[in-house]
This record gives structure tokens, sequence and C-alpha cells, in this order.
């Protein structure tokens, strides 16, 4: 598993959400190199970039409770616990985006606000035994 996957403070994944997914892989893919393998979601088609044999990011359609978002890439954090990182962040003067969340057999994730707007997100991962 990767180390950025584990370290507190490391910035571990890049997800890009867009309205043409096909088109963003076509042009990423052409630009950059990566490939890209499907991820098994019952709700959504979800595309990892690979760079090199390692899991970088992905790529995935703007789900529709996204509403009119506009296409954007987001950075994930490693933290050691995701619900008190939300916790922090909002006495801190940031507003959650996404509460902290469950995605099945990855781990658990929040979006954060900052207080001057900028978002990121910090997640902690289902470790594999």
């Amino acid at each position: 598993m990767n180390e950025a996957f584990q370290k507190h403070g490391a910035v571990s994944w890049t997800e890009l959400i867009t309205s043409d997914a096909e088109a963003a892989k076509k042009f990423y893919g052409a630009l950059f190199g990566w490939t890209f393998t499907l991820f098994p979601n019952p709700e959504m088609q979800y595309n990892v970039i690979n760079v090199g044999g390692q899991q970088i990011g992905g790529i995935m359609k703007t789900p529709a409770k996204a509403g009119n978002m506009p296409p954007a890439w987001t950075s994930y954090v490693t933290v050691e616990n995701v619900d008190q990182t939300a916790k922090n962040a909002k006495e801190l003067g940031a507003k959650l985006l996404v509460p902290p969340t469950d995605i099945p057999t990855v781990g658990r994730f929040c979006v954060i606000q900052d207080p001057q707007g900028a978002s990121i997100a910090a997640i902690t991962y289902a470790m594999k035994k």
C-alpha cells in the first residue's frame, strides 16, 4: 500500500469531478500518459488514474446531488480520524461541504471549505489486513 495512504497529513489522492468523464480521460491520458482502470462501484462509474503501476487518483462524472458544480480537481489528505478532523476544521472557521461519510471498502472522508473559500478533502483509509 502506498505510504501516503497511511501517513497523517500526506496528500494521498486527487480526484476530478466533471460533466464528461470520458472526454477528461482522453485529454489527461494523452497529456500525461495516464491509464485508467474501472473501480467496481454499483452507484457510479469511477475511473482510477494509474501512473507507473501506482493508483494516484480518479475521474468521475459529476453526481446529480452535486447540482451545478463546475468541473473541479480535489486533493485528499490522509488523516488519522476524519470525524475529529472535521470537528477541528469547524472550530478553525471552516465549513463542511460534505460531512464525514463512509466510502465502502475505501474509508471515510469529508470535504472542507477553508475560511477563504478553498476546498480540500480529508480521508482515513480502510486498511487492508
